[in-house]
C-alpha cells in the first residue's frame, strides 16, 4: 500500500491547528479584562478635588482600605483586588475621559461605586458601559432614572433612591410637622429634581423653594437662599444637596440668626464632614435627617465596629459616614466577586448580581432588591435626630425602617432584619 505524503502546507495548517488547539487549552479559564491569576483590577470615579470632594473624596481610600485587609487575609480566591481611583471633580465631561481611561488604559474588571449623578449620566451615554458589558456595581448616586433595568443592564445601584428618600422623608412631615410653613432648597439637577417629583406625587406642597446649580455652593450663594428662606417665613427647611454645600446654608444661617427645624438630605449630612467645613455642633442640634445606616460612632453596631478596627490599621483618617459607606462598598464588593467564582467574567459578576445580590451582608438596615429584573440597591430609610454632641440618633428612640419604592408604591413600616455582619468582616472563603 502506498502512502501519499501530505503537502507541506497541509501538514504545516494541521500543525498550527493541532498546537493552536495546545495552547487554547493552556489558556487560563480566568483570562478576562482585569482578572489574572494574581489580581483583580477595579475603578472607581469620583471628586477628590474641587467644590463637591468634602466627604466624597474619602469614599475611595475607604473602599481600598478594606480591599488591603481583604488581601492580607488570602484576598479573593488568592487574587489581590486593586482599586485604581479616578479624580473626575465632579464634572461630567471629566468623568467621561477618566471612565474611558479605566477602561481601555487600565482594562479594569468593573467599576465600583462611582459617584455623581450628573457625572453617572454623562458617562453612560458616552461610553457605552453596557455595549462593552461592563459591570458598575453600588453607583454612589440615588437618582431613581438608574434602576431602569432595560437603560442601565450592566449597572447596579446601592443607595435608596432620591424619590424613596422624598417619599418618606414626605411621610414624615404629615406626621410630625403638618401645619408648618415649609421650604426646600434643592440642586437644580436629575438630584433635586428626582426628590421634587416625589414630593408632588405625596402631596408636599412647599411654601419657598430655592434651586441651586451644583458648583455654585458658596458662603455668598447661601445668602441669597437664607434671605428667600426667611423672607418665605419657612419654619421647617428640606434640604436636597451635597455636604459641601450645606455647610454654607447652615453657617450663613447662624450668623443671621435663622434658625428653623431643618430636615437635612442623607446625602449632605455628616456632621463631622459638616463640622469640619466649620459648622458649629449647636448648628447641627436638633437637625433632622433620613438615614439608612447606623451612625458611625455606634460602636455597639457589629458593622460599625469591624470597619472601625480596619480603618485604624489600613486607613487612619476619621471614620465618619463616607469613610463607613466606602468600608461597606469594599464588603458587597468581595461579595460579589465571591459569587461570580473563581474564573470571574464581567457576565458572570452581572449574573451574580442579579441572582445573589439581594443576600449581601450590608451595613444599611433596608434590604437590598437585586434580582433579574431590577438592579435597585436599598429600599429604605429610618428618620434620625441629631444631638448635643453632633451625633446622628433615631428620631423618637429606636429605629423605624420605613421601606417604599421610587414609583407610586406606600411608604410602609418595615419588619427586616439585616444579615449578620460575616466573622471577621470577611466574606466566606474570600
Amino acid at each position: 500500500m502506498i502512502r501519499k505524503t501530505p503537502r507541506k502546507g497541509t501538514w504545516l495548517a494541521a500543525t498550527v491547528l493541532a498546537s493552536g488547539s495546545l495552547f487554547a487549552t493552556a489558556l487560563p479559564a480566568y483570562a478576562e479584562a482585569g482578572v489574572s491569576a494574581r489580581e483583580i483590577k477595579l475603578g472607581i470615579t469620583l471628586p477628590l478635588t474641587g467644590a463637591a470632594s468634602p466627604g466624597y473624596n474619602k469614599i475611595g481610600n475607604a473602599m481600598n482600605a478594606y480591599f488591603k485587609y481583604v488581601n492580607d487575609n488570602g484576598g479573593v480566591y488568592g487574587r489581590k483586588i486593586t482599586l485604581i481611583q479616578k479624580n473626575d471633580e465632579y464634572s461630567p465631561q471629566l468623568a467621561i475621559a477618566k471612565t474611558n481611561e479605566l477602561i481601555l488604559k487600565d482594562k479594569v474588571f468593573a467599576l465600583v461605586g462611582p459617584l455623581g449623578t450628573a457625572t453617572y449620566t454623562a458617562v453612560h451615554k458616552s461610553v457605552n458601559l453596557a455595549k462593552r458589558g461592563v459591570p458598575s456595581l453600588f453607583l454612589n448616586t440615588g437618582f431613581s432614572g438608574f434602576s431602569d433595568k432595560k437603560s442601565y443592564p450592566t449597572s447596579f445601584m446601592i443607595l435608596s433612591s432620591y424619590a424613596m428618600e422624598a417619599k418618606i422623608v414626605a411621610q414624615f412631615l404629615k406626621d410630625n410637622h403638618a401645619g408648618k410653613k415649609l421650604g426646600l432648597v434643592y440642586q437644580n439637577d436629575e438630584f433635586g429634581i428626582d426628590a421634587i417629583t416625589a414630593f408632588k406625587a405625596a402631596g408636599t406642597k412647599f411654601d419657598v423653594t430655592v434651586p441651586y446649580t451644583s458648583g455654585s455652593q458658596s458662603a455668598a450663594t447661601a445668602q441669597t437662599w437664607v434671605s428667600q428662606l426667611a423672607a418665605g417665613g419657612a419654619q421647617v427647611v428640606v434640604f436636597f444637596g451635597v455636604t459641601s454645600a450645606t455647610a454654607p446654608l447652615l453657617a450663613v444661617s447662624a450668623a443671621a440668626k435663622y434658625a428653623p427645624q431643618w430636615i437635612l438630605g442623607s446625602v449632605g449630612s455628616d456632621p463631622l464632614t459638616l463640622r469640619a467645613l466649620g459648622v458649629p455642633v449647636a448648628v447641627l442640634n436638633g437637625a433632622q435627617t433620613p438615614a439608612g445606616n447606623p451612625s458611625p460612632n455606634d460602636t455597639s453596631d457589629e458593622y460599625v465596629k469591624q470597619f472601625q478596627e480596619i480603618n485604624t490599621k489600613y486607613n487612619d483618617a476619621p471614620f465618619d459616614d463616607y469613610v463607613l459607606q466606602g468600608m461597606n462598598l469594599g464588603l458587597m464588593t468581595v461579595q460579589a466577586l465571591r459569587a461570580a467564582g473563581s474564573n470571574p467574567t464581567r457576565k458572570g459578576l452581572i449574573r451574580a448580581m442579579e441572582s445573589k445580590g439581594s443576600s449581601f451582608a450590608s451595613v444599611a438596615y433596608s434590604p437590598l432588591g437585586y434580582s433579574k429584573t431590577s438592579n435597585v440597591g436599598h429600599t429604605g430609610y429610618y428618620m434620625a435626630v441629631m444631638d448635643a454632641n453632633g451625633d446622628r440618633k433615631p428620631f423618637g428612640g429606636t429605629v423605624k425602617l420605613y421601606t417604599t419604592d421610587s414609583g407610586s408604591g406606600p411608604v410602609v413600616l418595615s419588619t427586616f432584619k439585616r444579615p449578620a455582619m460575616p466573622a471577621k468582616g470577611l466574606p466566606s472563603n474570600s
